[in-house]
């Protein structure tokens, strides 16, 4: 069960701000009040996209809040079942739980789920690294809400506008209509997939291709990328597609194409872990072998180069 909201307190414009002229010394930033709310009362926005994730983004976050103390409030809205759910500043809280504090210096706004939706992503969308993953559910979560604004016919369906939904988004987030449509086209696709994109071990070409498989032609393709030990090219993508979109893929034709040989993999050597691994110590890393491989061609050519000087 869900705390009920406590009775918050103001937070001091040096507590916040320090020396910003943004904020009045009455706790109040561009005309919004400012108030400290307790970190436990904070909740995450409802199936938000965006990761809070623990790296050195988040370590500079930390001591930035250790030593200045939080400089940009969270907006954040009540919730019926108490509480606050956190539209902007979910990696501002989980710093300040980091850094020891109590509270997070809050904007809070009653939003209706349509308006706390459009406010969460375009405010997490300024965020300079963002995942594919990231940017496909929250374009997906956007353009729904905005569809439900229209369908309304209220006073907030003005948001929408005579213009296509997408190209808005797109035009607010420096993209073509188009691209807006191809991101949100990545939620379809299996998470293990997904997460190779989010990797970098697949292209977006190739995942928006693979996107218009359905779920089980989707599992028989991540057995083809366990199988080849290869992840598909744009061409093979369009290629699996295709068949798969006339029902004549198979689990076989999948693990046919993965195991072609690419073209930018003609002038590639690859040696399998397996092959390798029995010729050196168990608790030797890739790079390990990998440097211990050169030193020894190294060797063998300085070798080879003697032996023909004679």
């Amino acid at each position: 069960m869900k705390k009920e909201r406590s009775n918050i307190q103001l937070s001091s414009y040096d507590d916040i701000f320090g020396n910003d002229a943004s904020a009045d010394k009455a706790g109040a930033v561009n005309g919004d009040t400012v108030v400290d709310i307790p970190l436990d009362e904070l909740h995450p926005f409802r199936n938000h996209p965006f990761k809070v994730r623990d790296d050195a983004d988040m370590e500079k976050t930390v001591e930035s809040i250790q030593e200045f103390g939080v400089l940009q409030p969270a907006i954040v809205r009540p919730d019926r079942d108490g509480g606050y759910e956190i539209l902007s500043g979910h990696r501002r809280h989980h710093a300040c739980e980091i850094a020891g504090l109590q509270t997070l210096p809050c904007i809070v706004r009653d939003l209706d789920d349509d308006a706390a939706t459009i406010l969460m992503v375009d405010s997490n969308l300024q965020r300079e690294e963002i995942l594919p993953s990231e940017r496909a559910f929250a374009f997906k979560m956007k353009l729904d809400a905005m569809k439900h604004q229209g369908e309304r016919r209220d006073l907030t369906s003005a948001q929408v506008g005579p213009k296509l939904a997408t190209e808005r988004i797109g035009e607010e987030s420096g993209l073509s209509r188009n691209s807006v449509k191809r991101f949100i086209r990545l939620t379809y696709l299996d998470p293990e997939l997904l997460q190779l994109v989010d990797d970098k071990l697949m292209g977006f070409n190739p995942a928006y291709e693979i996107s218009f498989l359905n779920p089980e032609q989707q599992k028989d393709l991540l057995s083809a990328i366990d199988y080849a030990q290869a992840i598909p090219s744009l061409s093979q993508a369009q290629r699996i597609k295709k068949l798969a979109l006339n029902g004549e893929i198979t689990q076989e034709g999948m693990n046919i194409i993965l195991s072609e040989e690419k073209k930018q993999d003609l002038d590639r050597v690859t040696l399998k872990h397996d092959t390798l691994k029995k010729y050196f110590p168990k608790s030797y890393t890739p790079k390990q072998m990998e440097d211990t491989i050169i030193k020894l061609l190294d060797q063998w050519q300085k070798k080879r180069n003697r032996d023909m000087e004679r």
